[in-house]
């Protein structure tokens, strides 16, 4: 899908990158060494020429680095993907992003011990789709997968709860989007998935989303929870 692609007017940051590693990027096809990968796809947009041809050119590599766990800054940097408009790319290309990122999260969620925690696949995921949707309602039951949720719930609720963002880094409008989504998938079939896994107090927890701030905090849930904690 994405052989053969090159940036061929590419000249790169003279800064951050040598002759060599930018001439990678006007050569299709040819291997980029791990490390300049991760950088590449990683590099503010402003450090290329043409900053989505080169993402283009990136991604067989990238790709097959994101599902071996082995490309360097998933889930504490903004992935390049992020930073271009990819679903007006050709629709052929448009669908293999897509395709890509649901068959990532669908592979981390049935694996006990994924390459990258889930929740920042996660957030790679929602992040580079400008939406959480796909990837909630792809997060069926299983052991693996009750696992990961109770995991990643316990993490977003310290923040949700409190109205913030549980989100760790976003250059994108998207985030309030994303946030507002996985509240509501939280206090719904989010809290039913939690408390099927024996998750009750997470359950509870995910369910008081629903009520404004002071009523959130005010309910009887906390001191029941202080006495059994």
């Amino acid at each position: 899908m994405f052989a053969g692609c090159a940036s061929p007017h590419e000249t790169g940051c003279g800064r951050c990158h040598t002759p060599e590693e930018t001439a990678c990027l006007r050569t299709p096809d040819m291997p980029v060494p791990p490390e300049v990968l991760s950088r590449y796809v990683f590099e503010v947009a402003d450090h290329f020429t043409d900053h989505a041809a080169s993402m283009r050119r990136l991604l067989p590599q990238a790709a097959r680095a994101m599902a071996e766990g082995t490309l360097d800054g998933v889930g504490w940097e903004a992935h390049g993907l992020v930073l271009v408009d990819w679903r007006s790319w050709p629709a052929e290309q448009a669908a293999a992003v897509d395709a890509f990122l649901r068959a990532w999260w669908k592979d981390a969620l049935a694996n006990p011990e994924p390459p990258y925690p889930v929740g920042d696949i996660f957030e790679t995921c929602a992040a580079i789709a400008r939406t959480a949707a796909p990837f909630l309602d792809a997060w069926g039951p299983g052991p693996a997968a009750d696992a990961h949720l109770v995991r990643c719930a316990r993490e977003w609720l310290y923040d949700l709860l409190s109205d913030a963002s549980p989100l760790d880094w976003w250059y994108s409008d998207a985030e309030d989007r994303v946030v507002a989504e996985l509240r509501a998938w939280l206090t719904g079939p989010g809290a039913a998935r939690l408390r099927a896994a024996g998750a009750e107090h997470l359950a509870i927890r995910a369910e008081l989303l629903a009520l404004p701030y002071d009523e959130r905090w005010a309910h009887p849930y906390w001191e029941t929870a202080s006495a059994t904690n």
